[in-house]
């Protein structure tokens, strides 16, 4: 089996994939019904995976395998969850124009496009509402408030894998990154509680300073992993139930 056809090796989407869900889950009561909830979610993930990977390269015997196996076992799953709790199917719409945008991308092949990451970074956000939903959540401003935490971080994390990858030698991006992080350090620290201004302080210094060091790919994505572990901690010492 050839894995990179089954797994995704977008290092960053595995943090948006858990991230959005945990704070859904951990801000409301998390309970038994998460299990096949993320079980369902991560199916969604890699069926698209492997369906947006078709349409970007065509090879339809390379990917059907992988889709007919995501998609029969994600369709149960679905429909143990529609019938434990009915209402979870009326997020589903909110979905679906993200997911024209990544089909435009990909039959494009312009997947890295910076619009189809944001499309991305919103798409996995919203599984906050979904996961806060399943959970008997029902402070809806305090679901849209992780929302928003949730965009905004990974919209900063976008802009600075490109300066260390893809854009590493553009100037104008580069310093749009770091107004960035500015902007969100500023918002962070008027509309959050004061230790919630330690993760974006963080990360305005990683944008500001570490496009200038030779950091590889590897460690570029490791350090992702730790920031992304950093922001958890400090969101859920505050929003958790």
């Amino acid at each position: 089996m050839n894995k990179g056809v089954y797994v995704p090796n977008q290092h960053g989407a595995w943090s948006m994939l858990i991230l959005p869900f945990l704070f859904g889950t951990f801000a409301a009561n998390p309970g038994w019904i998460h299990a096949p909830l993320f079980a369902g979610w991560l199916l969604v993930y890699l069926f698209s995976y492997v369906f947006l990977q078709w349409l970007r390269t065509r090879k339809k015997s390379i990917y059907v395998k992988p889709m007919y196996i995501y998609g029969g076992l994600l369709v149960p799953i679905g429909i143990l969850l529609v019938a434990l709790k009915p209402s979870l199917a009326w997020f589903a719409p909110l979905f679906v124009p993200l997911l024209i945008v990544n089909i435009y991308y990909a039959k494009r092949n312009r997947e890295r496009a910076f619009l189809n990451d944001v499309a991305a970074v919103v798409q996995f956000s919203l599984m906050v509402f979904v996961a806060y939903h399943a959970g008997g959540g029902t402070d809806w401003r305090l679901a849209a408030e992780l929302f928003a935490i949730s965009v905004l971080y990974y919209v900063g994390t976008v802009f600075f894998v490109k300066t260390m990858i893809r854009e590493k030698h553009n100037a104008r991006f580069y310093y749009c990154s770091i107004a960035y992080h500015l902007a969100l350090l500023a918002i962070a620290a008027v509309w959050l509680e004061p230790v919630l201004l330690v993760p974006p302080a963080i990360l305005a210094a990683r944008a500001i300073l570490s496009p200038r060091k030779q950091l590889s790919v590897m460690r570029t994505g490791v350090l992702e992993i730790v920031y992304s572990v950093l922001v958890a901690a400090f969101v859920l010492s505050v929003y958790a139930a």
